[in-house]
């Protein structure tokens, strides 16, 4: 295991999914500390609960989450809320890298709510960041 692997905390929110779970897994494998965040670990991006907490020490977020509804109005809430809360306590971390969970061609359809609220993550998570570096995929 390399120094770099060893003194790098990655943050999986959302770990506990059926994506996160696997991102956990793989990153773990290859030495590096993760920890999965997801309301089951009491943190919570929506109310910010655990999140100064857990993003202490953390070098990377990757952010797998989903929105427990697919109303348009929920999903649209749910995805500007968390992420905003994200942002900015990752930015109060110190948090120096930033990767975000999207869906391929969501651009591509505008009449679905959830495409909509993913291309508002994508391009909170890209132009209001700070000087975190971002990738939305």
């Amino acid at each position: 295991m390399t120094k770099e692997k060893e003194n790098m905390k990655i943050v999986i929110i959302g770990g506990t999914g059926l994506i996160g779970s696997k991102v956990v897994t793989k990153l773990s494998e290859r030495g590096y500390e993760v920890v999965a965040a997801s309301p089951d670990s009491r943190v919570n991006t929506l109310t910010g609960e655990g999140l100064a907490e857990v993003l202490e020490g953390a070098s990377v977020v990757v952010d797998v989450s989903n929105s427990p509804s697919f109303e348009d109005a929920a999903v649209m809430e749910f995805f500007k809320t968390s992420t905003g809360n994200l942002l900015s306590y990752e930015a109060a971390a110190g948090v120096g890298h930033h990767v975000a969970l999207s869906v391929v061609g969501t651009d591509r359809l505008p009449d679905s709510g959830y495409m909509r609220a993913k291309v508002a993550e994508r391009g909170r998570d890209l132009f209001h960041a700070g000087d975190a570096h971002l990738a939305a995929t």
